[in-house]
């Protein structure tokens, strides 16, 4: 084992980056995917435009004739009664779906047009006109959508065009404060920082690169307001302010039938239920296509099966942490072949370096071995034993939770940026191992010490950005080592640091292995890093080992003898450093 650390520097490697442990889905999504939710909302839907369609045409005498008896209950012929001139209240309730439905489209028309342009233009303009802008929108949504409502409809008059002006103008504020929101974090993004900068129209920027990534949320907010919006309308033509007679929509006959309720209650079932249907199925549809358009929902689920044939035969096995037999991962929608049989031992206080370019298979490997297999992949391996438990069967959460650390390659989005990092560190401690508030802290507090870190007790009452990223990385080396775990698994854990924090994370790392004897997987794109810490090395190129380093001290293009590790090699810079006896050239 090397016993000290020279300082590295990363190199730079192409080729698409391979997602981390744990990371999202690989897997190329598909177009759309239907879900029940889906069906069901455009069934309901398809029920309401049918009616909305055929019911004024064939139900429209029937709805506003007069000559029937009044007031009648279900009777045949009439099974939601009549009201009080006589008319069939089932007929008014179907043939009153078309003008309470249009109107309800045009008022979220209106306002999701004016909302979402309003929102989007606000992060696009100059810096005072976006203050302005949001503090209007806060002023706005201060107030409720229906007072807005009202007040506007009582200072326009009664009508059916006023109160869809009405609606219109109370949501406009709820999709410009959501779109105003979305495009704070779109509109910082590099790609269209980039776009401005090259002088693209405020209008392209808005519709080519900032719309299209909000529209999930748009969707939810636009089937919403849809159907917030039918409500909104029948309740103003339920107080007078709405549709004016002989016109009418389901808030004018559910109050026709409130001063009949006591007597003849049937009379506003019928405008009720088809109120409620309407709102359920663009509800259902809304969050139906949200999914839909959701790239991480359109994934079939990961799997870790175990795969066919016999297992080969180990070789060093009786000291050995981690036993890989066989690991493949394909991609479950293209079948095609991510990892190809891998196989590899970890022996106890070892450190097995795993090396290759970006997207070789590194951190998919160490993801079956974690259990962590991204959506969209099926995982396989003849076998895959961690210090005799068999990981192919049913593992506890609390056996992984113990006995597999992971160190992630950026600490900055690996710890949540809302807890301290008392909190959220003692988490796996304290629910999953059953540790006292008081005992996790403790432990948390040993590990900090151990990697030296400045002022332990007030790290654990420090967030995540009051610290730099060798901190970090150091409380997340201490988290993984807390729990005592036979293995930790270090996916590329220094590539996010600068050189000098390189070193030293590298120096704690070593050092936690010498004293604890906790084997280490440790995925690097650089070999000059796993040159200075690993005993062995796995080299990796297209999903395959394509050659074994033992003797890693000895690591050079002599005697080496694949040509993609001697390329590796050549892409290493070689760097002098210099020691209080010696210097030493090395390649780092």
């Amino acid at each position: 084992m090397a016993d000290s650390i020279p300082s590295v520097i990363p190199s730079v490697t192409s080729s698409v980056g391979t997602p981390s442990v744990g990371s999202a889905p690989t897997g190329r999504p598909r177009a759309f995917a239907w879900n029940a939710g889906l069906v069901v909302g455009l069934a309901m839907l398809g029920v309401v435009a049918i009616v909305a369609v055929l019911a004024p045409i064939a139900l429209g005498t029937q709805a506003s004739g007069i000559g029937g008896t009044p007031n009648l209950g279900p009777a045949p012929g009439h099974p939601l009664g009549t009201d009080s001139l006589g008319r069939d209240m089932l007929a008014r309730t179907l043939v009153a779906t078309r003008s309470t439905v249009l109107m309800a489209l045009a008022a979220t028309a209106l306002s999701a047009v004016a909302g979402i342009t309003f929102g989007v233009a606000v992060w696009l303009a100059p810096h005072r006109l976006r203050e302005l802008g949001l503090r209007a929108i806060e002023l706005a949504v201060s107030y409720p959508t229906m007072l807005v409502a009202i007040i506007v409809a009582a200072i326009l008059g009664q009508g059916i065009v006023q109160v869809v002006v009405a609606i219109a103008i109370a949501n406009i504020a709820g999709f410009a404060r959501l779109t105003a929101n979305l495009a704070a974090r779109i509109a910082s993004n590099e790609y269209v920082t980039t776009a401005r900068l090259m002088g693209v129209p405020a209008h392209l920027v808005a519709t080519r690169h900032v719309l299209p990534n909000m529209a999930e949320p748009t969707l939810i907010l636009v089937a919403g307001a849809f159907s917030g919006a039918l409500v909104e309308i029948s309740g103003l033509s339920f107080i007078g302010l709405g549709a004016q007679t002989p016109a009418f929509d389901w808030g004018t006959l559910l109050n026709d039938g409130l001063s009949k309720i006591v007597m003849n209650p049937v009379v506003v079932v019928g405008p009720a239920v088809a109120l409620t249907f309407t709102s359920l199925a663009a509800l259902l549809v809304g969050d139906g296509l949200a999914a839909a358009a959701n790239p991480r929902s359109n994934t079939t689920r990961s799997r870790l099966v175990r795969g066919m044939g016999t297992p080969s035969p180990g070789t060093g096995e009786e000291d050995a942490v981690l036993v890989a037999d066989g690991i493949r991962v394909e991609h479950g929608g293209s079948g095609r072949e991510l990892v190809k049989d891998v196989s590899f031992t970890i022996r106890r206080g070892e450190v097995l370096g795993i090396v290759g370019e970006s997207g070789s298979g590194k951190s998919l490997t160490a993801s079956v071995v974690a259990q962590l297999v991204g959506e969209g992949l099926t995982a396989s391996a003849r076998r895959l034993e961690l210090g005799g438990t068999d990981l192919l069967g049913r593992v506890p959460a609390t056996t992984l939770a113990q006995r597999v650390g992971l160190i992630y390659q950026d600490p900055g989005t690996a710890l949540n940026p809302a807890l301290s990092l008392g909190s959220q560190l003692s988490d796996v401690l304290r629910v999953r191992l059953r540790h006292s508030r008081r005992a996790a802290t403790d432990l948390l507090l040993q590990k900090f010490r151990s990697v030296l870190l400045p002022d332990p007790e007030g790290r654990l009452r420090q967030y995540p950005h009051q610290l730099s990223g060798g901190m970090k990385q150091r409380a997340m080396i201490a988290s993984a080592m807390s729990t005592g775990p036979d293995l930790i698994i270090a996916d590329e854990p220094t590539t996010a640091l600068d050189v000098t924090v390189q070193r030293e994370v590298l120096t704690v790392l070593k050092r936690m292995n010498r004293e604890s004897g906790t084997a280490v997987l440790f995925i690097s794109h650089d070999l000059g890093v796993v040159r200075a810490l690993c005993d062995r090395v796995l080299v990796m190129k297209d999903g395959e080992i394509v050659e074994q380093l033992d003797d890693v001290a000895a690591l050079s293009g002599a005697t080496v003898a694949h040509p993609y590790t001697k390329q590796l090699l050549a892409a290493t810079p070689a760097v002098t450093v210099t020691g209080a006896n010696d210097t030493t050239e090395a390649r780092v």
